[in-house]
């Protein structure tokens, strides 16, 4: 390794240089999972595409060890590692709307609430998460669930195009006409490829909806949840909702007489015609009276922000994950047993809906292989306390070892922790060998491999 790589580097930057030496490193090194303790050699905090061409090209003469940060809010905290180079994209939030082309173009350091709001402006959206504080890079890679994706598909559905940085140093577009075999596999094949600088993509006409969560009675939990399961895979792909095991937060809004009441409940998502929504929702609150009901009209903004407030930066977590076809009477009991037993009031279980428009994508047509689930289940064991750690990560994979039989093998990569190449291997599943086909040719010296790695094809 040349010995003055950082001079370098920093002669090169237009952004900011941070050095363990640095008063802000401790500060800039930390993500949202506060598990997540590491130590790396530099953060670089990139302003522009250049910046992320030296320091892929510093990285790459100085063999070192790279790793790519846009919200930080990975699971497994993949987007820093010890003695790596990070390259930070938070300083990169251009946001550039086409409201005739209906597109909009979207740098690699944004989250999502910042491109919510920019495309709300022209009465749009990009279906794409739960939470406002999540990069956009890392949950686009991924595939990008969300409380839209019944209705409008995944956030790789509806991605055009990307401009890459290649492990070579180079510029890269991927789109349906340009590199069309690394635009297959950068929907859903994760930060394997490069490092997106930014994404262009279609914006879907949906300003409003009625949405929110309705929360059951724990006792009544085995009734709703197959109720829920009968009922959502047969719903209109305009309807979403997610099924979910929580302890309701002891504060506004939430009433008084349920604080830190376990329960189980269904955040809704109706994205048809505003006017049909009460008619909708008849035989839903008609099935059984719901203890809470804050469902109503919200702007998308509102709805993907709505839960940021009960998750603040810095708290443990620890994920598990799977897909999930069917719900048999027998692992619905043991979901319910371990609702029971979540140990802090963060902990919580949820089923996110897959079906309806994301499923009317081949299997093959993007790197994102379970387009057949119905749900992407994902289990966390959350506290705030580090003296709780070893017990919350302890129920979240007891309860993921129990309902690990009845689900189809893999999981989606941004709900899991670093879990070993089988486990990547079983998430990718018939998409696998062309993914570390395209790593090939693409990352042959597997330069990004913190991440869900998918090892290059050894020709």
């Amino acid at each position: 390794m040349k010995s003055n790589w950082s001079g370098d580097l920093k002669s090169r930057l237009q952004g900011n240089l941070i050095l363990p030496s640095d008063p802000v490193y401790n500060e800039t090194r930390k993500v949202y999972n506060g598990m997540i303790d590491k130590h790396p050699a530099a953060i670089a905090q990139c302003r522009n595409t250049d910046d992320v061409i030296a320091c892929v090209n510093i990285a790459g003469d100085n063999n070192m060890l790279l790793a790519v940060r846009g919200g930080g809010h990975n699971a497994a905290g993949l987007g820093i590692a010890d003695d790596a180079l990070v390259i930070d994209l938070s300083l990169m939030k251009e946001i550039k709307v086409d409201a005739n082309a209906k597109t909009v173009k979207v740098q690699g350091g944004c989250l999502l609430k910042e491109v919510d709001t920019a495309t709300h402006e022209v009465g749009m959206c990009v279906p794409s998460g739960i939470f406002g504080t999540t990069g956009v890079g890392g949950i686009t890679l991924g595939g990008g669930l969300g409380n839209l994706t019944r209705s409008l598909g995944l956030a790789i559905d509806n991605l055009l195009e990307a401009e890459v940085v290649l492990a070579n140093g180079k510029l890269a577009k991927a789109s349906s006409t340009e590199n069309t075999d690394l635009f297959w596999a950068l929907r859903g094949g994760g930060g394997n490829f490069g490092v997106v600088v930014s994404f262009t993509f279609k914006m879907c006409p949906v300003h409003t909806v009625y949405a929110g969560p309705m929360l059951w009675e724990l006792d009544d939990a085995e009734e709703m949840f197959a109720w829920h399961h009968e009922f959502i895979n047969k719903a209109p792909d305009e309807l979403s909702g997610y099924f979910a095991l929580l302890t309701v937060p002891p504060f506004a809004p939430f009433p008084e007489h349920l604080h830190l009441k376990k329960m189980c409940g269904v955040v809704w998502c109706y994205a048809g015609d505003m006017e049909k929504a009460e008619a909708v929702f008849k035989p839903i609150r008609a099935k059984k009276t719901p203890s809470l009901d804050f469902v109503g009209t919200l702007t998308v903004p509102a709805l993907n922000t709505l839960f940021d407030p009960l998750y603040p930066p810095g708290l443990i977590w620890y994920w598990k994950a799977d897909y999930v076809k069917d719900l048999t009477a027998e692992t619905i009991k043991k979901h319910i047993e371990y609702a029971r037993q979540m140990p802090t009031r963060y902990c919580t279980m949820h089923m996110y809906n897959i079906n309806g428009a994301a499923s009317k994508v081949g299997r093959g047509e993007t790197a994102w292989n379970y387009r057949d689930a119905n749900y992407g289940m994902v289990i966390v064991g959350v506290a705030d306390n580090v003296n709780d750690k070893e017990k919350v990560i302890e129920w979240a994979k007891n309860y993921w070892s129990d309902v690990h039989p009845y689900s189809m093998g893999g999981a989606y990569i941004n709900m899991m922790m670093d879990e070993g190449a089988d486990r990547v291997k079983a998430s990718y599943g018939d998409n696998y060998n062309k993914l570390a086909q395209i790593k090939a040719k693409y990352d042959p010296g597997n330069l990004f491999r913190v991440n869900q790695n998918i090892k290059p094809a050894i020709a």
